[in-house]
């Protein structure tokens, strides 16, 4: 079969043969078809869609374009689990929902990316650590797994190959959108860990690639019933992004808040309340709990207790952190610190939350490029929820930054896009739906 021949039917609007879909895998795989034959083919589908058949089939070719990792043998512990973000600002969930949930029971090799435009990276976020180490082989993650219940790591290059290649090519041919294309890349790196099942954390709003409830409600429905046709049980919750998730935005900083939560300091309320929703719809989808009343009591007693902290704690030294995370977690410091005051009294009423996020990738802490480095240090913390009661001059948040120069310049990008009013608004729930198929 030719690529430009598959290139042109999908071009056309016709129906992909799984064969046809086969053949573009092994492509992106071999090399034998060009960057441009990919970027023609990514755009085609952008604009023409794919029907369920059609993205099942992409996403089995790329599940089993590389190594798929069996756990029958491996004597784990428990059923092997795990959740996947859309991404957002602020979102540390993957920090305390692993561990978390291997203080329940589970077993969770989380495959985790980096960050990229103005939403943040789990892995990055582990790197601000002192020695983490994101790289394992299936031995080495096998092994992390006996040792802490729970590893996050990067997905290595033998772990759904093609998804790798068509991801960049998409990243920079403004194709991201696609849903079919997101529902395999995100599938097919799931369905070659070996899941037994998975929740997935659909973002929605002004700070999500979905801004808005339609486009995140028929991803997340992708999602599921795509899941479902390959054979793992997957739901979905949409949960909110027209605001940062949590008080800080950055990689140390963002290790930090985690670390704050799983010691049991007061936490934030939209944090805990996502947290805690994923772990129970992951509780009961493997088999942990009978339902969902029943996980989430499982879930809250385990964090209250600490044990999601010391599984925390373990895979932290296992892959080469602090080994003494939970006092000293060593993370680096920012050498400027500047307050961003309230600019007058009334109450925070709206968020651009995507400007926020740009602001801290101009700090240095996120990547305008896939080659770009990351500064761990920097961010915003003292962010507020909307409904916040604020007094002219108080704090609206803190940056911190490398120069002073950088300071002065993200302090005004949030000032922008923050924006204050007489009344308060109204307080979404942070879970907005669930999705099942």
């Amino acid at each position: 079969m030719l690529a430009v021949e598959i290139i042109r039917a999908k071009r056309d609007g016709q129906v992909l043969s799984p064969a046809q879909i086969a053949e573009f895998v092994r492509g992106l795989v071999d090399g034998s078809w060009s960057e441009g034959q990919v970027a023609a083919l990514a755009m085609a589908v952008l604009w023409r869609g794919m029907q369920p058949a059609e993205t099942a089939a992409l996403t089995r070719a790329m599940w089993h374009s590389g190594q798929v990792l069996q756990w029958r043998d491996a004597k784990l512990a428990g059923p092997v689990l795990d959740k996947h973000s859309t991404g957002g600002v602020g979102d540390k969930v993957s920090l305390m929902l692993a561990p978390l949930v291997a203080a329940c029971g589970g077993v969770v090799p989380m495959i985790s990316g980096r960050g990229l435009g103005h939403t943040g990276g789990t892995l990055d976020k582990l790197e601000a650590l002192p020695g983490f180490d994101t790289a394992a082989d299936p031995a080495r993650l096998r092994q992390l797994l006996h040792q802490a219940g729970c590893a996050i790591v990067g997905a290595g290059p033998t772990l759904a190959p093609a998804d790798r290649r068509l991801y960049a090519v998409r990243d920079v041919t403004a194709t991201v959108e696609s849903i079919a294309l997101i529902t395999a890349s995100i599938l097919s790196k799931k369905l070659a860990a070996g899941l037994q099942a998975l929740v997935l954390d659909v973002k929605v709003g002004n700070g999500a690639v979905s801004p808005d409830v339609a486009t995140a409600r028929a991803l997340a429905h992708s999602l599921v019933e795509v899941a479902a046709q390959c054979g793992l049980p997957t739901c979905a919750l949409l949960t909110d992004m027209d605001q940062p998730l949590g008080r800080c935005a950055g990689n140390a900083l963002e290790v930090d808040e985690a670390l704050a939560w799983l010691r049991g300091e007061p936490p934030d309320e939209r944090l805990t309340e996502v947290t805690l929703a994923l772990a129970a719809q992951l509780l009961v989808q493997g088999g942990l709990a009978a339902d969902l009343p029943a996980a989430r009591s499982l879930a809250q007693s385990r964090w209250r207790s600490g044990a999601a902290a010391e599984h925390f704690a373990r895979m932290v030294a296992a892959q080469g952190g602090p080994t003494d995370v939970l006092r000293d977690a060593r993370l680096p410091l920012a050498p400027v610190q500047q307050v961003v005051p309230a600019p007058h009294t009334g109450f925070l009423a709206h968020i651009d939350t995507r400007a926020l996020g740009t602001a801290v990738v101009a700090l240095g802490g996120g990547r305008a490029r896939a080659d770009d480095r990351i500064d761990p240090r920097v961010g915003l913390s003292g962010l507020h929820p909307l409904g916040t009661a604020l007094q002219a001059g108080t704090p609206l948040a803190v940056v911190h930054a490398a120069t002073a120069a950088a300071a002065h310049e993200a302090a005004q990008r949030v000032t922008e896009a923050c924006r204050i009013d007489h009344a308060p608004p109204p307080r979404p729930s942070p879970v907005l739906e669930v999705v099942r198929a």
